[in-house]
């Protein structure tokens, strides 16, 4: 087997890398990468943590977000849930308690393994007050039998349960990316990032596996599976849910928008 070989999880309505370890293990290296650098600071700089809050951290993948609401706080929030699909990223947030500053315990800083495609039943009515998610959401997947198609479903109830779990006035953070993402483009952007990693034959390597996942990413995006959307279409979809006022930018080398919503 090549050493950039895909491992995949099959269901009837098709192959999901997204539950896999080396799937989760490979995009810890973005970190590294000058483009999600970008994107983590545009992120960063519209959180708000206050003292005593819970938040949730959608996708939290290796931890980056979980990372700045705690620290941005100065670790007086209540709680931050990160929640994933990927079983493998518990040990990525076990490593990562450690390293916050200040310091945090298993109860403020802990990992739920859900798959939110499902919703976020786990979650109750109005606990938490802001929900952060990274390139995330775009990936909640439906599919109907009966029709033999993939559908918005699962996106548009994940809008609905986000607001569900945030109380009034809680803050929604995301980033997805744009239509028809150019991931030679973000690579090409990122490539100096090898220069920031300490181990630079790993990030190559997970930097080609990733390219290798983006081709089946924009390929299921074109049948319907991931909804890589318009940003006027992204905002209705938030308004329709609850959402109000909207704001929105560019980032992550021109390959996502970042939103900011409140929970009128």
């Amino acid at each position: 087997m090549s050493t950039v070989a895909l491992d995949r999880t099959q269901s009837p309505a098709g192959v999901n890398y997204w539950p896999d370890d080396r799937c989760a293990k490979a995009f810890w290296s973005q970190r590294d990468a000058p483009p999600y650098q970008q994107l983590l600071a545009d992120t960063a700089a519209w959180l708000d943590p206050r003292a005593g809050e819970r938040w949730l951290d959608l996708g939290c993948g290796g931890g980056q977000l979980t990372r700045v609401l705690w620290e941005k706080s100065g670790g007086t929030l209540h709680e931050v849930v990160a929640l994933d699909c990927a079983a493998a990223n518990a040990d990525a947030l076990a490593r990562l308690r450690p390293t916050l500053q200040p310091v945090a315990s298993a109860r403020q800083v802990r990992f739920l393994h859900a798959d939110f495609s499902h919703g976020l039943g786990a979650c109750a009515a109005d606990s938490c007050d802001g929900v952060v998610s990274g390139l995330a959401i775009q990936y909640a997947e439906s599919y109907c039998a009966e029709s033999a198609a993939w559908t918005t479903d699962a996106y548009d109830r994940l809008l609905t349960e986000v607001g569900r779990v945030l109380r009034t006035g809680g803050r929604f953070v995301f980033s997805v990316n744009v239509p028809e993402p150019n991931w030679l483009w973000v690579a090409f952007r990122g490539m100096h990032g090898v220069f920031r990693t300490q181990k630079p034959l790993r990030f190559l390597k997970n930097s080609l596996r990733m390219l290798r996942y983006g081709t089946w990413l924009k390929r299921e995006a074109r049948k319907g599976r991931f909804h890589y959307l318009s940003a006027p279409v992204v905002a209705d979809k938030l308004r329709a849910a609850g959402f109000g006022p909207v704001e929105q930018r560019v980032s992550f080398a021109g390959q996502a928008f970042l939103f900011r919503g409140i929970k009128e």
